[in-house]
């Protein structure tokens, strides 16, 4: 007997877009003193920062549409991703000229959280899946959102 034919109904479909912004940052806890600071962070807690050449990696997953085949349209993620991130982090000091980031140790792992936090609620065709972002091309940090492994 011959193996059901799969539709583009049958499965879940994971669909991503990745997005380039340029940014400087500090690596700083204000609640702790300057050496636990500079043995923590090293050179990234440097008073006057660094920058990073990030590059964002958001997926998506959900089943295609079956008038579109889209799980989510990239074009409107693609809007997403910069009115949500791009736009507020590019060429900024991701310390003191984001206000959603108030507050926030700005490593590569607060960052996915927070930018989840922008990217979720805007999400209207299939289900944010994982955020990705890269520091540098070794170094990255991954969320899938609360509660997930």
């Amino acid at each position: 007997m011959p193996a059901p034919k799969e539709t583009p109904s049958s499965g879940i479909v994971y669909v991503t877009r990745q997005v380039h912004f340029n940014a400087g940052h500090r690596l700083f806890n204000p609640a702790r003193g300057r050496a636990w600071n500079e043995r923590t962070y090293g050179p990234c807690a440097n008073a006057n920062g660094h920058g990073h050449n990030y590059v964002l990696e958001v997926t998506v997953r959900g089943r295609p549409d079956p008038d579109t085949g889209y799980v989510v349209d990239l074009g409107a993620l693609k809007g997403i991703l910069e009115r949500a991130v791009v736009g507020p982090c590019d060429h900024r000091n991701l310390n003191k000229d984001v206000d959603f980031l108030r507050g926030v140790i700005p490593t590569a792992e607060n960052l996915a959280v927070a930018f989840w936090g922008r990217i979720a609620p805007r999400i209207k065709s299939g289900e944010l899946h994982c955020v990705r972002l890269f520091e540098t091309p070794r170094n990255f940090a991954e969320y899938r959102g609360p509660g997930n492994p």
